[in-house]
């Protein structure tokens, strides 16, 4: 590794509906020419703990059907459980490896996550944009609708289910809010902005912080 280059991640929590994940964190890393991470996350933490994949994207699985249930918060520190834990193949173990690699991948390239909690995970690197995507619920009910061609009421619980769940995701693991805005560097309403937009917006964030633009893949 070249000491001298400084690397730079842009971490995207957004709501469900709200349209802008996938779309934006997509269109950030083609103009950067970066990677994307999000459940590709799932192979290099298995590469990273010699796990199976299947068995972490089993417990990543798991994990969405219970933690809505779960009134304990496990908040991360940094360590990942040993191998002779019987915890070792735990979602919470999972979350530790996919921290792990998160936080080394930054001293080697320049990425954008969606989702992980992967703002609170680099809170500490000064080289991290963190972003919270969100919209109207009425936006987001239609648009899911539009999307999976469901009824009202079906996007309604499939929209509540979801945020549910990464709420108590994001507070089981961080011990904060998710909605919080001083979670993050920028918050950005999809609806009024367009998706276009807030990916200018966010390189212009960048730029104006870094000195970068998208042509660069780290800092100068």
């Amino acid at each position: 590794m070249d000491e001298n280059k400084n690397y730079f991640a842009i971490a995207i929590t957004r709501t469900c509906g709200s349209g802008g994940g996938s779309y934006i964190g997509k269109k950030l890393a083609a103009d950067y020419g970066i990677d994307l991470y999000d459940r590709k996350l799932l192979r290099l933490a298995s590469e990273d703990s010699g796990i199976n994949e299947a068995i972490f994207a089993n417990a990543d699985e798991n994990t969405k059907k219970t933690f809505l249930y779960r009134a304990s918060r496990r908040v991360y520190s940094g360590e990942v459980i040993p191998k002779e834990s019987g915890n070792f193949l735990s979602d919470q173990n999972l979350f530790n490896y996919q921290a792990k690699i998160l936080q080394e991948l930054l001293h080697h390239e320049s990425y954008v996550c969606i989702g992980r909690a992967a703002d609170f995970i680099l809170k500490d690197e000064p080289n991290v944009v963190s972003v919270y995507l969100d919209a109207p619920y009425g936006f987001r009910l239609k648009r899911e609708m539009e999307r999976q061609g469901i009824s009202e009421q079906e996007a309604a619980k499939y929209i509540d289910k979801l945020d549910k769940y990464r709420n108590s995701y994001y507070m089981y693991h961080t011990g904060r809010q998710w909605k919080n805005p001083e979670n993050y560097d920028l918050c950005l309403n999809t609806e009024s902005l367009g998706l276009d937009h807030c990916v200018e917006l966010i390189k212009k964030f960048v730029e104006l912080k870094f000195g970068i633009c998208s042509s660069e893949k780290e800092i100068l």
